[in-house]
């Protein structure tokens, strides 16, 4: 693996060490919903219309954040706005912890979905600038996000264990705690805060023009859907179908984040030594298979080895694709945004169609319906392999 991290500078160093960090939060506060909604919902009595709205509205404010996100620093400077940014969950977590009304908790969970957004926005284009489009490096971030989503549900656990049914509010106390020094961390960052230079490339949309930004930003937007509804639903899925206890499904979801976290590494080592269209259609193709597997399933010892592959071969997918187009990405200021924004679409769409679709025609098929997106993000990574570099 190519040793990207020897070549940094010290305070390049620190920006990164910062990223990473800021990453393993994000993961925690991002992926703790699955765990905590429930709980929230029991105790603010909601129902599953406004539970899905809650969800919604996460992946909605993600998808304003890579606006924003890719805007404000124009204005504000980098580092005041990822400052700026990450506050919004604060304020989330504050609102959920003391009221239920509806409108309100939606807000939150709006607010939880801007920071998340800004905080993949930024550390996105910082590490690929910093690294010079290094997907090993890229590989690191992510895997940090996978660390924080798989501490998300023991943090949920431990704090349910301790206080009782209300611990969810003191693990949002616990997030709020760490997203504060996550603020004190980026506010040392040695990284210039006058606004950015508009220059005409900096700025320009030529872009749009390349056909693998735009088959790179579909590959992301099927990812995100599959990810988003996996995560969203496996949980659910495998209760209300009496194929798994609550607590073993919710040990699933831990585990999913685990291997992720081991694929992710793996495919930081991989970076060095493969293509990066190599790696993706390898990913690609594995997570399309053990997902048949996992929906074929009953057994309990099956349905946790196809999580266990599904997750890996899954882990790599999103950071490869980043670091595919990572030259675009550091050339035109607005592609970053822009990519995400198409991603996030996903992430927005997928959960609401996967439930839709279980509503009105039963829970096999709506899980069924996540398959098709990873059908169509491995066609895209075909298509992927055969386009010629721009």
């Amino acid at each position: 693996m190519d040793n990207f991290f020897t070549r940094l500078t010290k305070d390049e160093k620190y920006i990164l060490f910062c990223c990473y960090f800021v990453f393993v939060v994000n993961g925690v506060y991002s992926m703790i919903f699955g765990s905590i909604l429930p709980l929230i919902s029991s105790q603010y009595s909601l129902n599953d219309a406004i539970c899905g709205a809650l969800l919604s509205a996460h992946q909605a404010g993600s998808l304003i954040a890579s606006f924003v996100a890719g805007i404000l620093p124009v204005f504000m400077g980098r580092k005041k706005s990822i400052i700026f940014l990450c506050t919004f969950v604060i304020f989330a977590f504050l609102i959920m912890i003391t009221t239920k009304n509806p409108l309100l908790l939606i807000i939150a969970f709006l607010f939880t979905g801007i920071s998340r957004g800004s905080c993949s926005n930024f550390n996105n284009y910082v590490v690929n600038d910093i690294t010079h489009q290094n997907a090993s490096a890229l590989n690191f971030l992510h895997s940090s996000f996978a660390v924080g989503a798989l501490l998300a549900p023991i943090l949920a656990m431990a704090c349910i264990r301790v206080f009782g049914d209300t611990g969810w509010k003191q693990a949002g106390f616990v997030i709020i705690f760490l997203v504060l020094l996550a603020i004190l961390f980026f506010s040392k960052m040695k990284l210039s805060d006058k606004r950015e230079d508009e220059g005409t490339k900096d700025l320009s949309y030529d872009f749009l023009k390349f056909k693998k930004f735009w088959i790179s930003s579909f590959i992301l937007f099927f990812y995100l859907c599959a990810e988003s509804a996996i995560t969203g639903w496996i949980v659910k899925y495998f209760v209300d179908t009496n194929i798994l206890s609550q607590s073993y499904a919710q040990g699933l979801s831990s585990l999913l984040w685990a291997v992720m976290l081991i694929g992710r590494l793996i495919c930081a080592y991989l970076a060095g030594r493969f293509s990066k269209k190599a790696i993706l259609l390898i990913t690609s193709l594995g997570s399309c298979v053990f997902y048949i597997v996992l929906l074929m399933s009953e057994n309990k010892t099956i349905i946790t080895l196809s999580i266990a592959f599904l997750g890996l071969f899954m882990s790599g997918i999103y950071p490869t694709t980043i670091a595919s187009v990572g030259k675009t990405l550091k050339s035109y200021k607005m592609a970053m945004g822009t990519i995400l924004v198409t991603g996030s679409l996903g992430g927005i769409l997928m959960p609401t169609l996967c439930g839709a679709i279980s509503h009105h025609f039963g829970k096999l098929y709506g899980m069924a319906s996540i398959w098709g997106a990873i059908f169509l993000m491995l066609a895209l990574v075909f298509a992927n392999v055969l386009i010629k570099e721009e």
